[in-house]
């Protein structure tokens, strides 16, 4: 079966800035499931995905605007250091920030003695990025997984 909207991928793969060394792998682990139409991965390499079948290993090319987008210099935010609870913060780490939308991935800008300047552009925000992927099942996903969105099951969402 190729890969197309609604199907269900389960795939490995590891990802690099191009022409830099792999930042992130799926090796070691089990292969990532995803429900493709649904937005559950960037849109370029979904986009890559397509056509593809099981067994098929390729690299594909994600440009900056179809992964975690563009660099938006105003997407600063200032927030009590009390979110951060006993976290030893110094400019330039990556830190996770509770939101009332989930945990949100941050870059500690500033440190202020009560207050910390945050920048809530994704970590890979602004990268052009490169993967290697390997497709290792492709199937037709459940009415129930396409209602909700995502993968049921192994490698997937537990209900």
């Amino acid at each position: 079966m190729k890969i197309e909207k609604d199907s269900v991928v389960l795939f490995h793969y590891s990802v690099a800035e191009q022409g830099g060394e792999s930042l992130e792998s799926s090796e070691g682990r089990g292969p990532l499931a995803i429900l493709v139409g649904h937005g559950n991965i960037i849109p370029g390499l979904e986009k890559a995905m397509e056509g593809h079948e099981a067994g098929d290993k390729f690299s594909a090319d994600v440009k900056a605007a179809e992964a975690y987008g563009e660099i938006q210099p105003n997407l600063t935010q200032r927030v009590p250091k009390k979110y951060f609870k006993d976290v030893k913060l110094v400019p330039g780490m990556q830190a996770v920030l509770p939101t009332n939308f989930g945990p949100r991935a941050v870059t500690v800008q500033k440190v202020g003695m009560s207050v910390v300047d945050v920048d809530l552009n994704h970590p890979m925000a602004g990268k052009d990025l490169s993967f290697e992927i390997e497709i290792v099942e492709v199937r037709e996903a459940s009415e129930e997984e396409v209602q909700h969105g995502h993968v049921h099951g192994e490698g997937g969402h537990e209900h």
